[in-house]
This record gives structure tokens, C-alpha cells and sequence, in this order.
């Protein structure tokens, strides 16, 4: 530990001294260097994350490197603030036996094989994660494949990397998919319906050839898959499930569930009506939806805040985004991205394809959020150079969602189902097992968003 210690304080400093010596300013230097520490610091110390972050933001104050005011300003509290109240709803669902229910439904599959299987749990994980978020829908998913392949005792690796990889690619389709979409949201001005125009449909590309990707790779599998099917007899696959009937609790969470995606859906057109603040409606839908739950449900309402939303990590992303927006404050990104647009010597499909690649990259290694984060005030730093932003931003959703898929630990998502996967079957995934495929899904799926994104004027407007 002390090693990774010593290497985390030299690689922060030389990076801050380096920067000094290109000509930066003393504090934009700093504020470079004490975000690389909280970024590395994920990567070295997971679990430490939240004092680097604590410790950054401390200096950057210390130092008038950046003043109380910007800090609250650059925190996204409505984005904080969005994600709490989603993860109250979602502990309701939760609480009230929706995903049990949802998963029953999807499986009951006349003329069960092998490739419908494949094609179901793919649709029903990118969905899914379209309206509770990566995470939660991973967990369920997790919890139906391994019900399954025990059934028909088969590897049940290969139908778990089938559902992640497709909930990562379905993450990117809504704001409510991943923690980065309402992020890029706030910050591009991006509606509901913006995502549903531009972003659903290209996932939905991109989900296809996931499938298609995965049924080659997966080919071995799934044969063995139809030879036990047509052994045991897929109905059979009922009886092991618990029939759980949609009761009055489910029903009642259900409505409050699609009324607040109903007024999410519609915000940009209520706004307008009523001359609210662009993305008023967005923010506080959540927040009115977790209140009622609370009142209807008083003696769970501390329960639903305390276990279901997960303060530490809505702390870490807060302080995360000040220190980003610590980079922008004092300049530091507005010199990267005239940087970034000198590279791409002024093509808008390169342009789109840098920033595309480095986040895809980026958010192979690192938590997408935490790239996003950094990468936020990049983009924002190419409006003083009279780019169109709109590409970009989408490239910058893309490469985040879509480079989970690249290595095991991309995204949070594969993280927790692969951790589900240890804890119940005692299989610990090869990283090269998961890299060819994830590779394979990751370069395609980003090599079509790019095509997309570059070259079909309809994300330019």
C-alpha cells in the first residue's frame, strides 16, 4: 500500500509540475493535480476514494484555488439531487416486488431455445436499464440468468456477460440509464426528449449488434443451452420461479413509477407552458414522487433513505464534479481543449472521434462518471473556439457508456454482477476471459456511434 502511496503523490506532482512548466498558472497546475489524485486514487485505493476526494477539495479552498461559491455552484446538487430521489422509487420497486414480478413475466416464453433466450435477456437488461439505471437492473437480471442456468445446468458465464454488455449499451439510451446521462444533461441543457430522439435510437443500433456479436461468440453455449432445453423441457422453468401476482402495494407503486416518468418524459414541453427554468420539471419529479412515497410509506421512509440511496458514492460524485469544475474555473480545460481541437486540426469527424476514443478508453479503466467529470469542462471549453457542441456531447455519452463494456472493471454495473456471480457460484471471471468480448462489443458498438454521430447531420442540430 505504501508503494501505491508514493507513486500516487510522484505521478500527481510531476503531472503538476509538468503542466507548470508548459506554461500553466500555479493554480491551474494545482487544480490538475489534485484531480489526477482523486482520479488515480480511485483506481489505487476504491475504497479511499471519498477522503481523496474530501482531501482535494480541502487544498483547492486552502489555496484560493477555487472560493466557496463555485465549489456549491460546480457540485450539481440538482444532479445529486435527482439521483436521490430515483433511488427512493427505485427502493420502493424494490420494496414492493417489481423486478420479481417484471423478470417472471419475460420468462414465461412459449417455445423456449437457446437464442431466444439470448435475445430476451439482451432486450429485457437494456430496457430495464433504460428506467431504473445500470446497476439495479443488473442485479435482477443476474439473479433470473443464474435461476435459469441452474435449472439447465449450464456455464451460466457466458448469459451473464450477455446481460451486462447489453445494459451497458442501454444505459446510454435515457437521462435515467446511467448517473452520466442526467449529468451530460445538466450540463448540455439536453431534455428527455432530446435522448429519446437522438440517443434511444442509436442504442438501439448499437444494442443489435451486441446481439448479433455476442450469439457468434456465444455460439458453443448456446447449443449446449438447446440440448438441455430440449432434455428437461423449457416449462419446466416456471416451477422454479415464485409467482409473485401484482398486489395492490405494486399496483399503487407502479402509478406513482410511470407518473413520474410520465412528467419526466413531457418536463421540456410543461416548462415551456408553465415558464419554468429549462429542466425545472426534470429535477424535481423525482424529488416530489420520493416525497409522497415517503408520506404513503412512513415507517419504510427512513429506511428508503438510508439503504437505498447510496449516500457515499452521491458524496464522492459531488465533490468529484467541484473539483472538475475547479479545472475550468481556473482555465486549465480551456487549454486542453484548444489542445485537443489543434490535434484534430479543425475536423468536426475527428473532433467527434477524439472525444469518443479517449472516453471510451477512459471509462474502460476508470468509473465513467469520473471521467465524464473531467471531461465535462473540456467540451464546454470548445464554445469559445465556435464548435458545435452537440456532437460532441453525444460522443462523450456514448464513449462513456459504451467503454464499460471494453474491460471487467468499465463500469460499475459489471463490477456488481460479477461480484453477485462470486458470491453465489463461487466463479471468479478471467480477465481475459471477459476482454475478448468486451473488446470485440466495445470497438464495434463505438466504431458505429462514431460512424453516427460524424457523419449523420441529424446529431449536428
Amino acid at each position: 500500500m505504501l508503494r501505491k502511496f508514493l507513486l500516487l503523490f510522484f505521478i500527481s506532482l510531476g503531472l503538476g509540475l509538468f503542466t507548470l512548466n508548459l506554461g500553466l498558472t500555479p493554480h491551474q497546475s494545482l487544480a490538475i493535480s489534485i484531480f489526477s489524485v482523486s482520479i488515480l486514487g480511485t483506481l489505487f485505493f476504491w475504497d479511499f476514494r471519498l477522503s481523496f476526494a474530501f482531501l482535494g477539495i480541502s487544498v483547492l479552498l486552502a489555496t484560493k484555488t477555487i472560493d466557496l461559491k463555485h465549489v456549491i455552484e460546480f457540485a450539481s446538487l440538482e444532479v445529486i439531487l435527482f439521483l436521490v430521489g430515483m433511488m427512493v422509487l427505485v427502493g420502493l420497486l424494490k420494496s414492493a416486488g417489481f423486478f420479481a414480478w417484471i423478470v417472471q413475466l419475460i420468462l414465461r416464453i412459449r417455445n423456449m431455445n437457446a437464442v431466444k433466450f439470448a435475445v430476451v435477456i439482451s432486450v429485457v437488461s437494456a430496457l430495464l436499464s433504460t428506467v431504473t439505471s445500470e446497476v439495479v437492473s443488473i442485479i435482477f437480471m443476474v439473479a433470473a440468468v443464474l435461476e435459469i442456468c441452474d435449472y439447465f445446468e449450464v456455464d451460466p458465464v457466458p448469459f451473464i456477460i450477455i446481460s451486462i454488455l447489453a445494459t451497458n449499451v442501454g444505459s446510454a439510451a435515457t437521462v435515467l440509464g446511467n448517473p452520466i446521462g442526467i449529468l451530460i444533461a445538466s450540463k448540455a441543457g439536453f431534455s428527455f426528449e432530446d435522448f429519446l430522439i437522438k440517443a434511444f435510437p442509436l442504442a438501439i443500433v448499437c444494442l443489435a449488434v451486441t446481439i448479433l456479436l455476442v450469439l457468434f461468440w456465444y455460439r458453443k453455449a448456446l447449443n449446449k443451452l438447446d440440448l438441455k432445453i430440449k432434455e428437461l423441457g423449457a416449462n419446466e422453468i416456471l416451477v422454479k420461479l415464485i409467482s409473485v401476482p401484482p398486489d395492490r402495494e405494486l399496483k399503487i407503486s407502479l402509478a406513482i413509477f410511470g407518473m413520474t416518468l410520465f412528467f419526466i418524459a413531457l418536463h421540456h414541453r410543461l416548462e415551456l407552458f408553465w415558464g419554468l427554468e429549462q429542466n425545472t420539471i426534470l429535477f424535481i419529479m423525482p424529488l416530489i414522487s420520493s416525497g409522497c412515497v415517503m408520506i404513503w410509506k412512513k415507517e419504510k421512509a427512513r429506511e428508503f433513505i438510508e439503504k437505498d440511496v447510496e449516500w457515499w458514492t452521491l458524496l464522492f460524485f459531488m465533490l468529484l464534479f467541484a473539483q472538475a469544475g475547479t479545472l475550468k474555473y481556473t482555465g486549465a480545460t480551456d487549454v486542453l481543449a484548444r489542445g485537443i481541437a489543434g490535434w484534430s486540426a479543425n475536423s468536426t469527424p475527428l473532433l467527434i472521434g477524439l472525444v469518443l476514443w479517449i472516453s471510451t478508453i477512459g471509462s474502460s479503466i476508470l468509473d465513467n462518471v469520473v471521467l465524464v467529470a473531467a471531461f465535462i469542462p473540456v467540451i464546454q471549453g470548445f464554445a469559445a473556439m465556435k464548435i458545435n457542441l452537440q456532437p460532441l456531447w453525444w460522443a462523450l455519452l456514448f464513449g462513456g457508456c459504451l467503454g464499460g463494456n471494453i474491460t471487467l472493471v468499465g463500469s460499475t454495473a459489471n463490477i456488481v454482477a460479477l461480484g453477485i456471480l462470486e458470491k453465489e457460484k463461487n466463479i471468479r471471471l478471467n480477465f481475459f476471459r471477459w476482454l475478448g468480448i468486451g473488446l470485440c462489443v466495445g470497438v464495434v458498438t463505438t466504431l458505429v456511434a462514431w460512424a453516427a454521430l460524424a457523419f449523420i447531420p441529424f446529431y449536428n442540430n
